[in-house]
C-alpha cells in the first residue's frame, strides 16, 4: 500500500532548511534525493509525515478495511496515528531541489524520521498491521535506555523510539527528529559551522563505518543529526 515517505511538514519557513540541506527551495518546497519538505507558518517543529502510494483509491479502501479512520482532503488521505498527523498521497515524480553547496557537504537524502512512543506494541500494531510498513528491527538496549523499532519505507526508516525508564502508557505518540545523510560528514559539519550554526564535531555512529554530528541550531526546533559513511539504510 505505502511505497515511500513523500514529504514531511515542518513549522516555520524554508530558509533555515535551505542552509541545513545546502539546497534552494523551489516554490517554497525543498526535496532531497528521497523525501520532500513542506513548510507551514506558526510554531516550529515537525507537524506531520505524508506517505506516497501507487493507488490512492486502493489505499483508502484498504485503510477502511483495517479500521483506520481517514478523511479525504485535496487528493490526499489524512489520518491520525495515535497522535501523529499522517497523510497519504498518490506517488509522483518530483526532482530534488538544486544544490547551493558543494555536493560533498550538502544533504543527499533522509536516513530516518523518529517518532517517540510510550507504547511500542501499539506502535507495531499500527505501523505494521494498519499501514503495512515492514518491521526490520525490534531491539531494546539498556545502554541507550530505549527500545527501537525500525520500519523500512523505501530506502529510509521510520524509527519508533520508546523510553524504557518511562514504562508503557496510553499517552499519544509524537513526531520528534530527523537524521540526514551526507556524503562527507567533515565537509558538511564545516559548512554548517561556517554558516553560524552550532554543530558538534563528528563522532562514531552506531552503524559500523558511520560518523554522525548533531546540529543544535537552525533546524526549526527539530532534533537533527547528520550521518556520513553510508549511502543508504543498511538494514538488509
Amino acid at each position: 500500500m505505502i511505497a515511500a515517505l513523500d514529504h514531511l511538514v515542518v513549522g516555520g519557513s524554508a530558509a533555515p532548511y535551505e542552509t541545513l540541506l545546502g539546497r534552494r527551495a523551489v516554490d517554497g518546497h525543498l526535496r532531497t534525493g528521497n523525501v520532500g519538505l513542506r513548510f507551514e507558518p506558526g510554531a516550529s517543529g515537525l507537524r506531520s509525515m505524508v506517505f506516497a502510494t501507487q493507488d490512492l483509491d486502493k489505499a483508502a479502501t484498504l485503510l477502511e478495511r483495517r479500521a483506520v479512520a481517514t478523511t479525504t482532503t485535496d487528493a490526499s488521505l489524512a489520518l491520525l496515528g495515535h497522535g501523529v498527523a499522517i497523510g497519504v498521497v498518490a506517488q509522483a515524480d518530483e526532482a530534488p531541489s538544486p544544490f547551493t553547496a558543494d555536493t560533498a557537504s550538502a544533504v543527499s537524502s533522509l536516513d530516518h524520521v523518529v517518532v517517540r512512543t510510550p507504547n511500542p506494541e501499539r506502535a507495531i500494531a499500527f505501523y505494521a498491521g494498519r499501514l503495512g510498513l515492514d518491521l526490520r528491527l525490534d531491539r531494546s538496549n539498556p545502554k541507550w535506555g530505549a527500545r527501537l523499532l525500525f520500519f523500512r519505507c523505501g530506502d529510509l526508516v521510520v524509527e519508533i523510539a520508546h523510553d524504557l525508564k518511562k514504562g508503557v502508557s496510553d499517552e499519544p505518540d509524537y513526531l520528534w527528529g530527523l537524521s540526514w545523510r551526507v556524503p562527507n560528514i567533515g565537509a558538511a559539519q564545516a559548512r554548517l559551522k561556517a554558516a553560524g550554526l552550532d554543530v558538534t564535531e563528528p563522532r562514531d555512529g552506531r552503524r559500523p563505518g558511520s560518523q554522525v554530528c548533531t546540529v543544535k541550531t537552525g533546524t526549526g526546533s527539530v532534533p537533527t543529526i547528520l550521518i556520513g559513511g553510508i549511502e543508504r539504510w543498511q538494514g538488509g
